[in-house]
């Protein structure tokens, strides 16, 4: 059983990546939100897109793991 002193040494050691997951998938539930709020499309395309936010989220992740690579090797 994880201690509460545990959660937290392994939250300050993800430092900024917890915020930005959660970042991304508020963005994300809000902007489908407000699409279909705006075009009042069937409730399938609904859950699709809602769904396609996991396919994008690890495209966003990988391409930002992509970035920072690609930066720390030009700077050596």
């Amino acid at each position: 059983m994880t201690t509460p002193r545990d959660w937290l040494e392994q939250a300050r050691a993800q430092k900024w990546g917890m915020f930005v997951d959660l970042v991304f998938a508020v963005g994300w539930v809000t902007m489908v939100h407000l699409l279909f709020r705006v075009l009042d499309g069937p409730e399938w395309a609904y859950y699709t897109f809602m769904l396609a936010g996991v396919v994008a989220y690890f495209g966003f992740v990988s391409s930002l793991e992509s970035a920072t690579a690609g930066r720390e090797r030009s700077e050596k």
